[in-house]
């Protein structure tokens, strides 16, 4: 088998409500889908959702480095060589970790029909039998977060996430209100997206909710400050994730020598797609540390992939790709039943594309072959 073609389509997901984090606005969501073709006829579906607060890449740049630089290379390639391409992605260019996840996925959805599997069979197979899924809030005031927080309890959701990290005082107010509003029992998630920069300002913001019983604060200081997260380890009880600090092996292997964190985020973008983030997984495994699969809020492609890598990976102990949810118009249907998601014995991703919505909300296309 190989591959004989690359479609490339830039679209933008029109979000319900605006989704607001430390660093961004989003009223709708950039995202670029790929249609890896097959001279046996197979079709894979990609995706690259870009943020460049995050791995460095913008919609515009992932379309160009797609269209002229991997797409061409991955050419007359076996899908099934899954490591190889991956290889020849990375000598061709460094970095760019959501162009390649496209490619990445796309193979994946094509290895999987080719063998009649879902490609959590091709992970490892089924561990967990169905996922959790969280409700995200985006940063508001204290009160309509609280009136969020309690109408998700009642639409069925047991774990919020809160996104924070505007203004310190204000954050504590919002995850107080939070925790007042939906008594002691639900989880609750807080991510301040790098927001409070530094240890001083996070370990302020910590004692003050230390009261709220959050489950972890996620990426409370800027990316590149593994120290500073180490810190916050040592002087709170408070468990620690990093995110965006968290992008391949190297960073990995820096943050379990140090013992920095009690969990890492993987996502898909960051590290280039399902097989890096698998060798991302052992490399936790072996250090004895749990991960979650997070999302850039991506559409029902990336959604599936992650949650076939979250499905078959015992040290995956928790997800939040919510995009689909998120979205007044999507590509395809995960089976959300809140607050769970299913995955089904279908091959490959197990969704269905809509066509006409893709067409529909393409801005740029190309074809390479």
């Amino acid at each position: 088998m190989k591959i004989t073609s690359v479609e490339v389509f830039a679209i933008r997901l029109p979000l319900k409500i605006p989704f607001i984090i430390s660093y961004h606005t989003y009223y709708d969501m950039p995202s670029i889908i790929v249609k890896v073709h097959t001279d046996n006829g197979l079709i894979g579906y990609g995706e690259g959702t870009p943020d460049e607060h995050v791995t460095g890449e913008t919609w515009e740049s992932v379309f160009e480095v797609l269209t002229k630089t991997i797409a061409p290379a991955v050419l007359h390639r076996n899908p099934f060589d899954i490591e190889k391409i991956h290889d020849v992605m990375n000598k061709t260019i460094i970095n760019s970790t959501t162009a390649k996840a496209a490619i990445d996925i796309a193979c994946y959805d094509i290895m999987g029909k080719a063998t009649q599997q879902p490609v959590y069979n091709l992970l490892g197979g089924r561990y967990h039998n169905h996922l959790e899924v969280p409700k995200v809030i985006s940063i508001l005031s204290p009160e309509i977060m609280a009136s969020q927080a309690t109408a998700a309890i009642e639409e069925g959701y047991s774990m919020l996430k809160l996104k924070v990290g505007t203004d310190k005082k204000l954050d504590i107010k919002r995850i107080q209100a939070v925790r007042d509003a939906v008594g002691p029992d639900v989880a609750i998630k807080v991510d301040a997206n790098q927001g409070w920069e530094t240890s001083a300002d996070s370990l302020y913001v910590l004692d003050q909710i230390k009261d709220c019983r959050i489950d972890w604060i996620e990426q409370p200081v800027v990316a590149s400050d593994i120290e500073g997260l180490l810190e916050i380890k040592q002087k709170t009880n408070i468990p620690v994730m990093i995110d965006e600090g968290l992008h391949g092996t190297k960073e990995m292997y820096e943050i379990t020598l140090k013992r920095a964190v009690d969990m890492m985020n993987i996502k898909l973008m960051k590290c280039g797609g399902l097989f890096p983030a698998v060798q991302l997984v052992h490399q936790a495994e072996l250090s004895g540390y749990t991960c979650q699969v997070g999302s850039m809020v991506e559409s029902a492609i990336a959604s599936a992939a992650g949650l076939h890598i979250s499905l078959a990976k015992k040290r995956i102990k928790s997800n939040e790709l919510v995009g689909p949810l998120m979205f007044s118009e999507d590509l395809a249907k995960l089976d959300f039943q809140i607050p769970f998601v299913y995955l089904h014995d279908v091959p490959g991703l197990g969704i269905d594309i809509d066509e006409e919505v893709l067409k529909k909300l393409t801005y740029n296309y190309l074809k390479i072959d």
